[in-house]
């Protein structure tokens, strides 16, 4: 009964299901070993020499696996067809053959399916190979690519870069992707432009619309009516002739369907129709693929089986009809450089099967499978056919030119099934339908309007046009798109905003440091050769230590010209090659440097300790000027800078809100020698940091709020705004770890909720537990206690009744009831328990004065050691 080995569980569930009892179907859950993140893991002195480590969370699995393999000799590896594929078998191998689990006489097979049905896997069943090594070692060359441009470049970057996280080979070119594309916005200035449009009537009284194209004779181009003026002369220059239709043409005319999906196109879809991130859209369409509903979802082909094609064609003429099926089926070519990421596209394994068919549960799953089947019966089907007709509007004179254009839909063809999303709203005036005209009828004028517009700046990036964008300078492959574009979201370098990426300050600094030091290292042709050659190593046509060799040789040299920068050094050059976009020149011609503040010091970028950036004045303490960083004016109103945004005083003291590294968060006053921590509050999410008011900040401040001791046992009821939102406590105070906690519907009832209200919530906490949680009720107060003060009361406890001072429990012996019980006794117990504890510390006030001598000796000499360090 051979081993057979895949990834996933859910893939081995699908998997076992077509191969029956005479398999072992198991996961390996992944890779099961990687490069351990330290020094000398790629030995660049040792012919790139790899150290592997099995992870701790697979040295099960692979047991698991070598433990099949001693009762079943025969080992049949059946993971993904791709690069990482085959990279986990390989590893599976190396791993199972250390540790003696494949013998000499152990059969191992390599199987690939690009689908998970009865069919595909029964057919690579049929045809097993060896794991392919020119694959193998592409992976192996990324890899340790990977790891010697992460491993030693990011250390750079913590060292001179305070806040930096970390740098990759490919994720910091598609870093820079984004501030480029943010910088280009910024430094964009808009231009005015106007057009001129006319709503005229036929001779029947049929409104259409027509656009001027041209005026005194000449052809307009967009720029030429450049204000106002010119235009209100272009509105009387139409109004004062008459019009008449000049000509009429009608064109046919067809769109084609797109070609079925392959990783990126699927990623850019998803994300347009249904917000989806690369990452989400891969996961999604992974459970679809592990389900056996469609064929595997990382690669760059777009062509599709033969028998793929006569099912997609059967299942249109079923549907819709045979005008819907083309006479011949579409070929669509793939445009992949690498022939080892061309798998067959992404589509349905069933084309029968729609997604009402399915029955999916999860839905995103129904969703994705929607999208893919439409798109799979789209492109094999006909293509829509329309009608555009012209019309050429005109004076007498010729003077006045104006154009109309509109079309009909004929036939819907593939348009009845699906059509492509756009990444940016579009308009189009073809798309409107038009009257019935002819040539030589009168053109009436119903209005004529001047149109004011102005040019725009390149959108940002959604994850979908970044994908595109990598894809069309070759940037990355399928298998590692979602991983590039989550990864510099993770390290917080870019943030979603709208769908929209846009670069935070460290992923500003990051690449302006990168580009000064490393420039080479995230040029994109550099980076597209890089994985030309990685191709190339995939096919078998180049060594991949030749290219580790080539790359090491010069990127080590860039690596040990930073070794003596100075973080200060790196920050006046990035000061000088941000200074264009930080700096621009004033309108006035005075110095843009010139603190407008205090008007003697100088601006310049600082680094905050959280790993922003800002700009900040070099009279700092005593100028305290401050602006987000950016150019002058660009930064929102309400964008909080690294030293807080002011939002008034009160009591003396400054109220200021921050951006902290867990959230936004209000202060109270400045962290100061004798003020190490000032009363803080966090912000809750609902709340916008930015639109953050001083009244709501001192109300956030006053937290938590006291409403008053429980009727029932005096105990304090609190309402506070926790972790999880809006909250009560019953307890001696908010840090108390027991009490009752009781969720509140909204933050202003924390402001609000009264005593009767907090009872009942909490009332019901306490009965929805079984009373778990609730407050101990006092059964006796017994007093003081005499050495050390404090309380010491008997409790009802949920095993009987026992004795409290302080932090100390003590559990009353059965035989003792609560109403005999004395304060000599109870203070016998107390030091027993103590004494079982270890905590003695307070048995007499004069050995807890003996102890405190010592104790603040022990600081002072810490403080004098500290001293010469500090320096």
């Amino acid at each position: 009964m051979p081993v057979v080995v895949v990834e996933s569980p859910a893939k081995a569930k699908t998997i076992n299901k077509y191969l029956g009892a005479d398999y072992t179907v198991l996961a390996s859950y992944g890779h099961v070993r990687d490069l351990p993140p330290k020094d000398g893991s790629v030995d660049t002195e040792h012919d790139f020499d790899m150290k592997w480590e099995v992870a701790s969370d697979s040295k099960k699995h692979v047991k698991a696996i070598a433990d099949a393999l001693a009762e079943d000799n025969a080992l049949i590896l059946a993971t993904d067809p791709d690069r990482e594929g085959e990279a986990i078998s390989w590893h599976l191998q190396e791993a199972l053959t250390k540790r003696k689990s494949i013998k000499k006489d152990t059969p191992v097979s390599r199987v690939t399916f690009n689908a998970i049905t009865k069919d595909a896997v029964q057919e690579a069943m049929a045809k097993p190979r060896q794991v392919d090594m020119p694959l193998v070692e592409a992976y192996l060359a990324r890899r340790a690519l990977d790891y010697l441009v992460g491993f030693n470049l990011s250390p750079v970057l913590w060292r001179k870069l305070p806040g930096a996280k970390s740098a990759g080979r490919v994720q910091s070119v598609c870093l820079r992707l984004i501030v480029e594309r943010e910088m280009e916005i910024e430094a964009f200035h808009a231009r005015e432009y106007w057009s001129v449009k006319a709503l005229l009537a036929t001779p029947r009284g049929q409104d259409y619309e027509a656009r001027l194209t041209r005026l005194a004779g000449k052809k307009l181009d967009k720029f030429d009516i450049e204000n106002e003026t010119q235009a209100e002369l272009a509105v009387q220059a139409i109004t004062s002739r008459d019009l008449s239709v000049k000509t009429v043409e009608a064109k046919p005319a067809s769109r084609n369907p797109s070609a079925p999906f392959m990783t990126s196109t699927l990623q850019q879809e998803a994300s347009r129709k249904f917000g989806m991130g690369a990452r989400q859209a891969m996961s999604v369409a992974q459970r679809l693929y592990e389900a056996g509903h469609i064929t595997y979802m990382r690669t760059d082909g777009i062509d599709m089986a033969p028998e793929a094609v006569h099912a997609a064609r059967d299942a249109i003429k079923d549907r819709f009809g045979d005008e819907y099926v083309p006479k011949s089926p579409r070929m669509y070519k793939n445009k992949a450089k690498n022939a080892q990421e061309a798998h067959e596209c992404i589509r349905p394994t069933d084309m029968t099967r729609d997604a009402a068919a399915l029955k999916l549960m999860d839905a995103d799953q129904r969703k994705l499978y929607d999208l893919i089947w439409k798109r799979t019966l789209a492109c094999q089907m006909e293509g829509a056919r329309l009608e555009r007709t012209t019309v050429t509007v005109g004076s007498q004179d010729d003077q006045v030119e104006l154009r109309a254009s509109g079309q009909v839909l004929l036939f819907d063809g593939f348009l009845r099934v699906y059509e492509e999303g756009r990444d940016d709203a579009e308009t189009d005036d073809n798309d409107k339908r038009l009257p019935q005209i002819a040539q030589g009828d009168r053109a009436d004028k119903r209005s004529v309007t001047p149109e004011q517009h102005f040019t725009q700046p390149p959108p940002r990036y959604t994850e979908a046009t970044l994908v595109k964008r990598m894809e069309e300078l070759g940037i990355g492959r399928p298998s590692t798109y979602a991983s590039i574009v989550t990864t510099i979201q993770d390290r917080e370098y870019v943030r979603k905003d709208k769908n929209r990426l846009i670069p935070e300050d460290k992923g500003r600094l990051v690449i302006a440091f990168l580009q000064n030091y490393f420039r080479k290292y995230i040029g994109y042709d550099f980076t597209a050769g890089l994985e030309d050659e990685l191709d190339q190593v995939s096919a078998g046509d180049a060594d991949y230590k030749a290219v580790l060799n080539r790359f090491w040789r010069d990127f080590s040299a860039a690596i040990a010209e930073t070794s003596d920068l100075r973080i200060t050094e790196v920050l006046e050059k990035i000061n000088e090659v941000l200074e264009p976009h930080l700096f621009p020149p004033n309108e006035d011609g005075t110095d843009p440097r010139l603190c407008p503040h205090c008007g003697a010091g100088r601006l310049s970028m600082r680094t905050a300790r959280s790993g922003g950036a800002f700009i900040g004045c070099s009279n700092y303490p005593e100028c305290r000027y401050t602006r987000a960083f950016g150019p002058p004016g660009a930064e929102d109103n309400g964008a909080i800078p690294p030293d807080g945004k002011l939002l008034g005083e009160d009591a003396g003291d400054e109220i200021r809100v921050f951006k902290g590294r867990f959230g936004p968060y209000v202060q109270r006053g400045a962290v100061t020698e004798e003020n190490k921590k000032p009363p803080r509050q966090s912000v809750p999410k609902d709340w916008p940091a930015e639109e953050l008011e001083l009244d709501r900040a001192l109300m956030l401040l006053s937290l938590p709020r006291a409403i008053g001791p429980h009727p029932e046992d005096g105990v304090m009821v609190w309402a506070n705004i926790g972790r999880y939102g809006p909250y009560l406590k019953h307890a001696e105070s908010t840090s108390h770890r027991g009490g009752t906690n009781a969720n509140l519907e909204s933050l202003d009832e924390v402001f609000t909720v009264g005593m009767n209200r907090a009872v009942q919530l909490l009332a019901e906490k306490v009965a929805s537990r079984g009373g778990r949680g609730a407050a101990a009720k006092t059964l006796r107060a017994l007093g003081e206690h005499p050495d050390a003060g404090g309380p010491v009361n008997i409790m009802e406890g949920k095993y009987g009744p026992y004795v409290k001072w302080e932090k100390i429990n003590a559990t009353l012996p059965k035989d003792v009831e609560p109403e005999a019980l004395t304060m000599a006794q109870a203070l016998e117990l107390i030091e027993a328990k103590a004494a079982k504890k270890g905590t003695r510390r307070k048995a007499a006030p004069k050995k807890a004065a003996a102890k405190k001598t010592p104790a603040k000796k022990t600081p002072a000499k810490k403080a004098t050691s500290k001293k010469p360090a500090a320096r």
